[in-house]
């Protein structure tokens, strides 16, 4: 029984982010700033990857809603660290 790429996709960023979160404890800094960045690129690299070339599966329409909402958080998330700097 072949395993669909929608699965794939989901144990990959499943697997990353248990993977993240492991090192972050290791390192005694667990942030859930730095958690929500590379839980980003973790879904941006994987769903590059999931991409078929000639067609675009529904989860990954879906999935693109989902990393937009990522971006603008990650803007949010960069503006306010900025305005930090800036204010000190």
């Amino acid at each position: 029984m072949p395993v669909r790429s929608k699965y794939l996709a989901a144990i990959a960023i499943s697997i990353w982010m248990v993977i993240v979160i492991f090192f972050m404890i290791l390192a005694g800094s667990p942030d859930l700033e730095i958690l929500f960045v590379l839980t980003l690129i973790g879904m941006l690299v994987i769903a590059e990857l999931a991409d078929p070339v000639h067609t675009r599966p529904v989860f990954l329409s879906r999935f693109r809603y989902i990393i937009a909402a990522g971006v603008i958080l990650f803007g949010a998330i960069v503006t306010q660290k900025v305005l930090e700097i800036l204010g000190s």
